[in-house]
């Protein structure tokens, strides 16, 4: 049966209804416990979803929902490590990444959890290397700056994590970061770095991906450039994929690759080999530690009832303003400068997961999947687009996230972040009303452009603390509300041949800039116009 025409959907769209006119400030007046009753917590993580556009009888039906979506058993489907990707025929085992010694995984009857372990031990005695300088250059020179080049899940987790943990670097040590395929992003991470002390992780599953292996090309030529010998490569090149050959034909020493598997996607890979850079950084205890928040999130996600689940919760909201509220887009606010690469971390995650289409079957869905994810720190996106979010014609459903005690020893910067966050969560909240703009004294010309409609939605999240540890659980809830969501609309999370077209047509469109064609070279008159220009300049 469609979604859309299951019971409880149509049920679900007539209790929107109902609530219509139903303001925020209505809902608070009449229940003086609502925030208390609406906040949820796990290992030191906190979920007030108090000021959600939503009541108990709501909170009820969405439950329901995922109970007749038979949500239970996915995730135990997907822990028990069944092949739910069934487009690609996997199982999804990033929680395996971050499972005791003394679990057990079975993926067609082969226990992983021990290759799990085998992998992080060969990457602590790697990065105790690294960061000890008994790993040195081809030189004899400790590294003091580690450069990370891939792309998507290889570069947006560690990336992320890094800025993040920057607390936990040794101030000897530089982690930077390349990506982007565009000469200007590898030219800058290489700007004023001694080869004789630079080493690069070259993460890619398959060591063929275009964009990964241009700028390893790029670096492995710098290097070369400035120490001559190309057996230097071995020194300061180590790879991070599942494809002995090609890493051998690199010039990279087998023995300084890293394995991760099938079963574990990009978006999802940051626990896995792919974390390499972030365990250099941090070092690999605390690596573990990032680890252990992460399995605390997983083992809550499979156990916790769902009225007390944080993924679930999360999830469900994010089911309720797709599908009964019409919001295009969630706005992801921490209001913590650390986690400022949080927000297009999620954009992936959020986005290359569910942005759906069909169903896990290929039936075409009748119902909006993934939201359109973006995001700031607070409180630079105040004095950017909190405009819209308070006085614009868009519903858009925010999450705070908050670190209620800092690293530093500034006082007054951390009380007034908090203020910010959350003022501003009850403002989205509650707004003014005219006459509250008025008996502020405001003259009444200026009430209807000072007046704050309210009933924007939020969600406020708060960690204790910004630590390895805390990060491992803000991850995995995040993964877990993800596959919520997908379940509950019938996608496969865990494909992504969405980004395959456009890079298809630009391995062809790279091809033929080199080719003397006039005219019918079988692209659109736009494209055809825009590469004949881009031949001229080339050219020249």
């Amino acid at each position: 049966m469609s979604i859309a025409k299951a019971p409880l959907w149509r049920k679900l769209r007539e209790h929107r209804e109902s609530l219509e006119t139903t303001h925020l400030r209505e809902l608070f007046s009449h229940d003086k416990r609502r925030g208390p009753a609406m906040t949820v917590e796990h290992d030191g993580v906190v979920l007030d979803y108090a000021k959600n556009l939503v009541t108990a009888e709501t909170m009820e039906l969405l439950l329901d929902l995922a109970a007749d979506r038979d949500l239970a058993t996915g995730i135990d489907a997907m822990f028990s490590g069944h092949p739910i990707n069934t487009t690609e025929h996997r199982a999804v085992l990033h929680t395996a990444l971050r499972a005791p010694r003394d679990c057990s995984v079975l993926v067609d009857g082969h226990d992983v959890v021990p290759d799990v372990h085998d992998v992080l031990d060969q990457m602590r005695e790697f990065a105790d290397g690294v960061r000890s300088g008994t790993w040195r250059g081809f030189t004899g020179e400790p590294i003091r700056t580690v450069v990370n080049i891939g792309i998507g899940g290889s570069d947006l987790g560690p990336a992320m994590a890094t800025h993040a943990l920057r607390e936990y670097m040794p101030d000897e040590l530089d982690i930077r970061f390349v990506s982007n395929v565009d000469g200007h992003d590898i030219e800058r991470a290489l700007r004023g770095l001694d080869p004789a002390r630079t080493l690069f992780v070259v993460a890619s599953k398959t060591f063929t991906t275009v964009e990964t292996l241009t700028n390893a090309r790029t670096a492995r030529a710098w290097l070369l450039a400035a120490l001559g010998d190309s057996s230097a490569v071995a020194r300061h090149f180590v790879a991070v994929s599942s494809n002995t050959d090609e890493v051998a034909a690199f010039g990279i020493d087998p023995a300084n690759m890293f394995v991760f598997w099938d079963w574990v996607g990009g978006r999802y890979s940051l626990p896995s080999a792919i974390g390499l850079s972030v365990m250099i950084a941090i070092g690999p205890e605390r690596f573990r530690e990032l680890l252990a928040g992460a399995q605390s999130m997983d083992e809550h996600f499979r156990r916790a009832p769902f009225e007390r689940n944080l993924p679930v919760l999360l999830g469900m909201l994010g089911v309720w303003y797709r599908g009964f509220c019409d919001t295009q887009t969630h706005a992801v606010l921490p209001y913590d400068q650390r986690l400022a690469r949080l927000p297009a971390y999620l954009q992936q995650l959020d986005m290359e997961s569910n942005g759906k289409s069909v169903t896990r079957d290929g039936t075409p869905i009748d119902i909006a999947t993934a939201p359109i994810v973006w995001g700031e720190p607070g409180t630079n996106g105040q004095h950017a687009f909190f405009q819209l979010l308070h006085q614009g014609t868009e519903i858009v459903p925010c999450d705070f996230i908050g670190v209620l005690e800092p690293t530093h020893g500034m006082v007054e910067h951390h009380d007034l972040l908090m203020a910010n966050l959350f003022a501003q969560a009850e403002a989205l909240a509650f707004g003014r009303t005219p006459a509250e703009v008025v008996a502020a004294g405001v003259p009444e010309s200026q009430v209807p452009h000072r007046t704050f409609a309210g009933n924007q939605p939020s969600t406020t999240i708060l960690l204790p603390r910004l630590t390895p540890y805390t990060l491992g659980q803000l991850i995995a809830l995040y993964e877990h509300k993800v596959f919520t969501q997908g379940w509950i609309w019938g996608v496969n999370s865990f494909d992504q041949w969405g980004v395959e077209l456009g890079k298809a047509l630009a391995t062809r469109i790279y091809g033929e800039f080199d080719m003397e064609r006039v005219n019918d070279d079988g692209h659109d008159s736009s494209t055809h116009a825009l590469i004949q220009r881009y031949r001229r300049v080339r050219k020249n």
